[in-house]
């Protein structure tokens, strides 16, 4: 659990050396379907929010009794790595997912046993706030690259599944406590993950992944990149802004941070510290209810489209009248540019959006601020900044692209 390692005293901006042999992967978007398969993907993700803070109360002891799966129709976009499963190794496309912990295939590609496929006995089901898979656990050798071969990885066989159209599964690279309560008979077992079970098998040395996404300029684009074991300094520039993990309940439970703060323009809308997570199987940047309509009010004529999209809508003559979204980490500035809060018109058809309107990737989280999870830093937002993501200190960086 991310909450009980080492707190850093106070944030750091360094630049990390590489960490011995690093491996990075190519990743790519989830994409190549036509008609609207990303609609509802906005509600969506405030239901991943919602699941997420339920998740974390559970981990924590607070809350008991069954879990309802909510249902929703969903087809979303994700950045999956292609990893190989069993020996020798079926290749699966799962979606890269710091925002949960377990690893799992068959949505798609159905599981293939080979001879390193363990049975444990244990079912296993995961519910995601917009989809959910149940089935039974393995254990199996993984293959993220030529020279990081996990042996006795556990693998969840997805029997039964929602929502997850276009791709074979996840690969959890959440703290490994979020894996608790997942398996049954033993209710209370937590399952490493890739990333635990690589550092004990001598296979990274250390425990610290690197994540480098770009905005897609087709359905199918092969424009981002995974590193185990350190991070890659050709993928971003100058310094590396470290913060540490939070304390605050629920977004300690996951890769949480501390913003300092957030403007758009002049205007202030987040007004100091407050926590949230960092989050690559979220797609949009969702920020608290109050300051999401301080950001409405402060574009001429933008409004929320709640009740078809789930985006904002801003008039195209405000576009030229728009200002930075700057987000303060550790009290330095990442900043989106107007383009970058701005969802391409093309892609209007796939979220089932009119096509003459101009939307946007800010919304609202679906609560208002001082819930302990008050913003998702998502994939829009590391399309834009390298992301870091270091176990062994405890901490998340952000650095330039």
């Amino acid at each position: 659990m991310l909450a009980s390692l080492l707190v850093l005293p106070a944030a750091l901006v360094v630049q990390l050396p590489l960490v011995g042999a690093v491996t990075t992967l190519s990743l790519s978007p989830v994409s190549g379907r036509e008609g609207a398969y990303l609609q509802g993907a906005p509600d969506a993700g405030r239901a991943r929010v919602a699941l997420q803070k339920e998740r974390a109360a559970r981990v924590a002891g607070f809350a008991e009794g069954p879990t309802t799966i909510p249902a929703t129709n969903l087809a979303y976009v994700q950045y999956t790595a292609s990893i190989g499963v069993g020996s020798p190794p079926t290749y699966y496309n799962i979606v890269v997912d710091t925002g949960s912990s377990n690893t799992f295939v068959g949505t798609g590609t159905p599981y293939v046993k080979t001879s390193t496929s363990i049975p444990t006995d244990q079912q296993v089901n995961v519910t995601y706030g917009s989809g959910f898979f149940s089935g039974y656990e393995y254990l199996d050798q993984v293959t993220i690259s030529s020279d990081i071969v996990i042996k006795n990885q556990s693998i969840g066989d997805a029997l039964e599944f929602a929502d997850f159209e276009g791709v074979d599964g996840i690969i959890g690279v959440g703290p490994t406590d979020l894996t608790l309560g997942t398996l049954y008979p033993d209710i209370n077992a937590s399952i490493p993950t890739v990333m635990d079970n690589a550092l004990e098998q001598g296979l990274i040395a250390a425990e610290i992944l690197g994540v480098s996404f770009a905005p897609a300029d087709d359905y199918n684009d092969t424009n981002g990149a995974l590193t185990f074991g350190g991070v890659d300094g050709s993928l971003y520039e100058g310094s590396i802004t470290y913060t540490p993990v939070t304390t605050t309940f629920p977004s300690a439970y996951y890769w949480g941070i501390n913003v300092t703060g957030a403007t758009y323009g002049k205007t202030t809308v987040i007004p100091g510290s407050y926590a949230g997570i960092v989050d690559t199987g979220t797609t949009l940047i969702y920020i608290a209810d109050d300051w999401f309509q301080t950001y409405v009010d402060s574009i001429p004529g933008a409004y929320y489209d709640g009740n078809n999209t789930g985006l904002i809508v801003i008039p195209f003559e405000s576009i030229a009248l728009m200002e930075p979204f700057t987000f303060y980490v550790s009290d330095q500035p990442f900043t989106l540019d107007v383009e970058a809060q701005l969802l391409p018109v093309w892609q209007n058809a796939a979220w089932g959006a009119e096509p003459n309107l101009q939307y946007g990737y800010i919304g609202p989280i679906g609560s208002l601020s001082g819930t302990g999870l008050d913003l998702i830093i998502g994939q829009k937002f590391m399309e834009r900044f390298y992301a870091v993501f270091d176990t062994p200190n405890s901490r998340v960086g952000f650095a330039y692209t």
